[in-house]
């Protein structure tokens, strides 16, 4: 199987060209990773080998259905949840009649879950009995940030594919390939916030002409508050979260970045922040100075929870809540 345009994940290649060349594709997977992983990319390689027509190694990248489907137009290629929104039962109920159509051109109709993990229990059990019960040349690619947060009777109709992250010269090799018209500086600065994740490598080197993304903005201001502000200053920033009807995507990349300035904060503190930004440096230096390397490591795992948390639709409300009490105990 060609997955060359997937960076990195060497175990995971191996293990789908072995299955694939021993008994071929699965009509149900679950691709799972951090957002900017490659789930996308991968899922978008395992379409156009669904529907590819080529002879030899698949996708083949030339036939007609491998061009249709790179290009998003395949009629029989169909997404759900691209646009962010939780998944409803009612779209699984579309869907699940649709796959009883026959395919238009291809074999087989390939339907693509994006952010399948916001489904509601009834959603995924509807989901359930189309992957138990769906016709044989239906198949289904559903993408989650985490697979535990998908019901297990769910998760065992399917094989779960887990992308990681690339090595740092896998990153620098796929940013200088992608964004040639970057200075050397700007790639480098971005293979060292992404942490292998080349999503947010190119997030940032294509928004360096442009305004600073909202959620770098936020969790910048986030960790100001928690270095000099109280308790009521953290209370009302949490609070404007909820006010200003961040969605779930958006408080994930907030505190993906909040994150990163911990890390470059618990560095700073032993006198090690590789971080090259003059901004980021202050902030980080900032918070060293404030917070003791205890307090940030204890930031950082509030962070990792909440981050889980949101992959199982913890509202706004909720997530600004429990930010706001788990940062005022820090202090």
């Amino acid at each position: 199987m060609n997955l060359t345009p997937l960076a990195g994940n060497g175990p995971l290649k191996r293990q789908l060209e072995a299955e694939t060349a021993r008994r071929g594709l699965s009509h149900a997977y679950i691709i799972s990773g951090p957002a900017g992983s490659g789930k996308r990319t991968l899922a978008g390689l395992l379409a156009a080998a669904l529907v590819c027509s080529g002879t030899g190694e698949i996708p083949c990248g030339h036939c007609s259905g491998c061009k249709k489907a790179m290009a998003g137009i395949h009629p029989d290629i169909s997404a759900i949840g691209a646009d962010g929104k939780d998944i409803t039962v009612a779209q699984v109920r579309a869907l699940r009649s649709d796959a009883y159509i026959k395919p238009n051109e291809a074999g087989r109709k390939v339907y693509l879950l994006h952010q399948a993990q916001s489904m509601n229990q009834s959603a995924q059990n509807a989901m359930l009995k189309l992957l138990e019960e769906g016709p044989p040349y239906a198949a289904f690619l559903l993408l989650a940030e985490n697979a535990a947060s998908l019901l297990p009777t769910v998760r065992s109709r399917c094989e779960v594919l887990t992308l990681t992250p690339v090595t740092p010269q896998e990153a620098r090799a796929w940013v200088d390939t992608h964004y040639p018209q970057c200075t050397p500086g700007q790639r480098q600065a971005a293979v060292e916030h992404c942490e292998g994740l080349l999503g947010r490598a190119a997030a940032e080197l294509e928004g360096t002409a442009g305004e600073e993304r909202r959620e770098v903005q936020a969790a910048g201001e986030l960790l100001h508050q928690l270095s000099t502000g109280g308790e009521t200053a953290l209370a009302e920033y949490c609070a404007r979260l909820e006010r200003d009807k961040w969605d779930r995507d958006g408080l994930d990349k907030l505190l993906e970045e909040f994150g990163l300035l911990l890390r470059d904060a618990l560095t700073a503190a032993y006198g090690a922040c590789p971080e090259t930004d003059p901004q980021r440096k202050a902030l980080a230096e900032e918070a060293s100075g404030a917070l003791k390397p205890r307090q940030l490591m204890a930031a950082m795992e509030l962070t990792r929870r909440l981050r889980d948390a949101l992959n199982f639709n913890l509202g706004a409300g909720h997530l600004a809540g429990w930010l706001a009490a788990g940062l005022a105990e820090l202090r």
